[in-house]
């Protein structure tokens, strides 16, 4: 069982950053791949980044490859996702994620086996 925990997210004016963090607790051992995924009101949840567990594998979706970075501190099992340039089309309630399957369909959320309970972003014009 792996628990986690999203922090970070809140009200930003367009142009501005934020910063996410998950936490994950529990057990994990193995294979694992680390995600975030984002969904705006009466929007499909949709994928914005993933990492593996070492960190030599990373993917971003086009919409926000050049402008978010994700990264991992195994030490604290924590991942972040660090956003800038932000824009209103980046408004949603942003997820992380984690599955314990190697790197595979890591767009789909079905992929993943674990979620946290999202944390809103609000990007402002």
């Amino acid at each position: 069982q792996v628990q986690l925990v999203e922090s970070g997210g809140g009200l930003v004016q367009a142009g501005g950053s934020l910063r996410l963090s998950c936490a994950a607790s529990g057990r994990a051992f193995g294979s694992y791949v680390m995600g975030w995924f984002r969904q705006a009101p009466e929007k499909e949840r949709e994928f914005v980044a993933a990492i593996s567990r070492g960190g030599g594998s990373i993917r971003y979706a086009d919409s926000v490859k050049g402008r978010f970075t994700i990264s991992k501190d195994n030490a604290k099992n924590t991942v972040y996702l660090q956003m800038n340039s932000l824009n209103p089309e980046d408004t949603a309630v942003y997820y992380c994620s984690f599955g314990f399957r190697g790197w595979g369909d890591i767009v789909s959320s079905a992929f993943y086996d674990y979620w946290g309970q999202g944390t809103q972003v609000t990007v402002s014009s």
